[in-house]
């Protein structure tokens, strides 16, 4: 279950990711500069991981923590890990 406070982060930055991707999508239709291009897809990459490190503290604090404290962290230690390996690949 997502924190209240992670959600509305989460949301508000997602809306933001939004709003610079239609802005690539513009900037692409207008044959802008295409560095300029990589660099605003750049920042939008960015933008999306620090989104995924906010859900992931999120899960940490929350469901691996209640894992912990009810004995049964195997499992959740080993789903995050397995995340971990996909978000740095």
């Amino acid at each position: 279950m997502v924190k209240e406070s992670v959600k509305t982060n989460s949301l508000d930055r997602l809306k933001k990711i939004e709003g610079q991707i239609r802005g690539i999508q513009k900037m692409i239709e207008n044959g802008r500069y295409c560095i300029d291009i990589i660099n605003q897809i750049t920042a939008a990459g960015k933008a999306l991981d620090m989104v995924s490190l906010i859900v992931m503290k999120g899960h940490l604090e929350t469901c691996v923590s209640d894992a912990i404290q009810s004995g049964e962290s195997k499992e959740k230690i080993d789903e995050l890990i397995d995340t971990l390996y996909k978000f740095i690949k």
